[in-house]
């Protein structure tokens, strides 16, 4: 069956909305998605007819929100072919799960002299908790590089494995640039040394299938908002023999197995990492989320998104003054872009004016950008909403840019 976005831009109700005078083209998905109806009525409904705190209580709503809470957990589990659904984490997006990873794991592993390898792709969230925790441990953080055009020299990661290493952190795709990494082999070349490995798949879960247990992830992130679900909520994914082992990251309710004025136990994993009242709407909205693109089909939402990907590289080139940043073999639904003599928040501000939405500046990648020798860019990122005309307008708006400039 062909994928027609437009039967698809149906089922959002932003797209009845006009920006500027002109129809809404969203192209900043990879910031945040947008939301279809389904997943709307998915945290309605559970607000205004099954909301009660879970797990504690024993009377029949209680148990009704448990019970919908969980199977959220299981669709999550499903989603990324994990073995069992205690190894799925809530939290409230991809930057608490690594910093969770980063603080409990990591901090219970990595000591005075150990190393700590990330990618020169990573996004913020996957590189600040590691530098803060190799200061606070005396240790020191590798830095794989990447070439010209935004591709991950597997070689030279290759080289930065030793026996100081302690964990690799590495992206899925870059939210930046769009490099998609090839996450099998880096943990072939980890594991071969015994070093576990955390993928930050906020960037990918949304587009293709991702199988945790093919990849052979010990750690795997994402955010809900990225994946048409709603703010607040998120997952990590921890390998089993690894999550038995790991300290509390938060304490409080319902984290605990018996507690006295001496001494606290705490529960086993998933609950152990979960202290308080969690998202429990957030995470009935993910899996009406996980529902909607599984009913859509993984690989026609990444066939679609190549497609268009293809179409808007070839538009953009077509432009003289426009230079695509990040040319990788291996992209995925990420066009940043700079046009010579406009600073990109101006790039940004025309294409708002012809109603067209991107991201413009750093991208939490500050030291990547560096690398490009760029302060900043602009960034048209697809969903599964986004059709051949959304490019046509992109490419419009960006002809109306330079014509004022130039």
């Amino acid at each position: 069956m062909s994928f027609d976005p437009a039967l698809v831009r149906k089922d959002f109700p932003i797209f009845q909305t006009t920006m500027r005078g002109k129809p809404l083209t969203y192209l900043d998905t990879a910031a945040s998605a947008q939301k279809p109806q389904a997943v709307i009525d998915a945290i309605s409904r559970f607000y205004a007819n099954d909301y009660a705190n879970i797990h504690r209580g024993v009377y029949e709503l209680s148990a009704t929100a448990t019970r919908l809470h969980e199977q959220a957990r299981e669709k999550v589990r499903a989603f990324l072919g994990a073995a069992e659904s205690r190894e799925i984490i809530f939290v409230r997006n991809a930057t608490e799960a690594i910093n969770l990873v980063a603080w409990t794991y990591g901090r219970s592993q990595v000591n005075e002299g150990d190393e700590v390898v990330v990618t020169a792709l990573e996004h913020h969230a996957n590189l600040v908790p590691w530098q803060m925790l190799c200061k606070e441990k005396n240790a020191t953080l590798r830095i794989a590089p990447v070439d010209a055009s935004g591709t991950l020299d597997l070689e030279a990661f290759a080289g930065l494995l030793g026996d100081r290493t302690r964990i690799v952190a590495c992206t899925h795709v870059s939210n930046a640039i769009g490099t998609h990494v090839p996450v099998e082999e880096i943990t072939r070349l980890a594991h071969a040394k015994g070093i576990p490995v955390l993928i930050d798949g906020a960037q990918a879960a949304p587009r293709f299938v991702v199988d945790v247990q093919a990849i052979d992830a010990d750690f795997y992130a994402f955010s809900g908002h990225k994946l048409y679900g709603p703010t607040g909520i998120g997952a990590v994914y921890v390998r089993g023999e690894i999550l038995d082992e790991m300290p509390p990251y938060q304490t409080g309710g319902g984290m605990i197995e018996r507690v006295t004025f001496e001494e606290t136990t705490f529960a086993p994993p998933p609950e152990r990492f979960e202290a308080g009242t969690p998202d429990i709407a957030g995470a009935i909205g993910l899996g009406a989320a996980i529902d909607y693109l599984e009913a859509i089909g993984l690989d026609r939402i990444e066939r679609h998104e190549a497609e268009l990907l293809a179409y808007g590289t070839e538009c953009l080139e077509a432009i003289p003054e426009v230079r695509i940043i990040g040319t990788a073999a291996r992209k995925t639904g990420v066009l940043s872009f700079v046009v010579d003599g406009v600073h990109p928040h101006d790039v940004g501000t025309i294409l708002d004016g012809e109603g067209v939405a991107v991201r413009a500046g750093h991208h939490c990648a500050q030291p990547l950008m560096n690398l490009f020798q760029v302060p900043a860019t602009a960034r048209a990122s697809l969903g599964i909403y986004n059709d051949r005309e959304d490019i046509d307008r992109l490419a419009a708006a960006l002809h109306k840019c330079v014509e004022l400039f130039h």
